[in-house]
């Protein structure tokens, strides 16, 4: 099994670089998305590089997190209520779904708290889909500023989840509005704000995403193979 994901690792690595270093000087990072995959095998994709995880529950990152090795960062990358805030705001090191005031909030009261600060990214809607989360396109910067002034909270930059479309040329303009998007937030340069991130991609259209400029890429089953659900 290790072999085996360090070899998909290796080829999604392969694919990353050339789909972007030409364009933009670099391949996205890899962010393994570990949802329901137990630990053990979680650990294996360390051997093969992997610094940064993806989780989406709050109660899986509790459960797995004592047999994880202790050098991956862990993003939550799923939606976040903000009664769960106070279980996971020193156990993550980013919230990549803030996508309202009131989560902001309290983000910003639980890390005032601990005494830190979290980085954060900011959601975005881009395909305007209702059963998703995200801040609309246009409230996108106003949200990011206003959210930026939270003393708890660290903006740096942007995730979106793609709409489910299985034509490429269909869905490459969400990836390009995504980084327009990302590049007017950085140009802004809004004070006590490191623009850097720009999260878009999984499994199925990390290519393109590359492509389009995405920083990181989050992928899940092209690491560790199909999920199995209860």
């Amino acid at each position: 099994m290790e072999n085996e994901i360090c070899e998909r690792v290796a080829r999604i690595r392969r694919e990353l670089e050339e789909a972007a270093c030409e364009r933009w000087g670099r391949a996205p990072e890899i962010i393994a998305v570990s949802k329901t995959v137990a630990a053990p095998v979680v650990n294996l994709a360390k051997q093969a590089g992997i610094k940064r995880l993806g989780e989406n529950r709050v109660q899986e990152i509790l459960e797995k997190m004592p047999y994880l090795d202790a050098s991956f960062q862990i993003d939550l990358i799923g939606r976040l209520q903000s009664n769960k805030v106070k279980y996971i705001i020193d156990k993550v090191s980013q919230i990549q779904s803030l996508d309202r005031e009131s989560l902001a909030q309290e983000i910003d009261r639980r890390a005032g708290q601990r005494g830190v600060r979290m980085p954060v990214l900011v959601q975005v809607n881009i395909g305007n889909e209702p059963q998703k989360g995200g801040v609309a396109v246009e409230d996108t910067l106003t949200f990011a500023r206003w959210a930026a002034s939270l003393p708890g909270i660290k903006v740096r930059g942007l995730m979106a989840v793609m709409p489910d479309i299985d034509d490429e040329q269909a869905l490459r303009p969400y990836f390009t509005r995504m980084r327009r998007l990302f590049e007017a937030l950085r140009d802004e340069a809004i004070t006590s704000t490191e623009i850097e991130e720009l999260s878009m991609g999984m499994s199925g259209d990390y290519l393109l995403a590359a492509q389009e400029g995405a920083t990181h890429v989050r992928i899940g089953s092209a690491i560790f193979g199909a999920r199995t659900y209860a």
